[in-house]
């Protein structure tokens, strides 16, 4: 993992002279394009869930009931590639609403899995997938509406805004998103050994 920046997202609360207090973390996550398995992953921390729920604020997940990425967010996992309209408002959102952006992930990193679909333009890929065979949907009006339109070509996240951070992994392992994210959260440098920095 490496990290562009060294910012600490500790924030320390006003209070009384001499009596400085610490704020918890904002920490959100995001699932783009991908299969939810670093997300799957992240809850494999088990126990120290516990610990990372006693540090942290989780303000915006799909594992939470949250429709809208807040404001002041500390620290942001963003799982999956970008690959749809509504991703790209996503990620534009999250990087102007958060301290640190984290890609989460093979897909976050590199496009991965999510990105095969690159070699296939899209009119041909969405008329092989939705619009052949038994039971086609017809193209135009309002069903083409009702997912989001896919973009041309399938993106990392940082060929889309700056990142500060990578976990690679597919998925991660628990621990080393542990290593990574308790250091992130100390606002010190992650420091992954060697066998956590490969892919796959």
């Amino acid at each position: 993992m490496t990290q562009s920046k060294s910012e600490n997202p500790k924030k320390t609360a006003g209070g009384k002279k001499g009596q400085g207090s610490t704020q918890k973390v904002r920490l959100a996550t995001v699932w783009l394009g991908g299969c939810s398995g670093c997300h799957m992953s992240f809850l494999d921390l088990d126990e120290r869930l516990i610990d990372l729920a006693a540090a942290v604020d989780l303000v915006y997940s799909p594992i939470a009931d949250v429709k809208t990425f807040p404001e002041d967010v500390d620290v942001v996992l963003v799982e999956g590639a970008v690959a749809n309209v509504d991703h790209l408002e996503l990620a534009e959102q999250l990087r102007e609403r958060s301290k640190i952006v984290v890609s989460f992930g093979d897909c976050a990193v590199t496009g991965n899995v999510t990105s095969l679909r690159n070699k296939i333009p899209v009119d041909d890929l969405l008329t092989k997938v939705y619009h052949e065979g038994p039971g086609a949907v017809p193209r135009g009006g309002e069903t083409d509406k009702v997912v989001p339109a896919l973009i041309p070509r399938v993106l990392p996240l940082h060929q889309v805004i700056p990142v500060d951070a990578f976990i690679p992994g597919c998925p991660p392992d628990p621990e080393r998103i542990w290593t990574a994210v308790s250091a992130l959260l100390a606002g010190e440098p992650v420091v992954l050994e060697d066998r956590m920095r490969k892919f796959g």
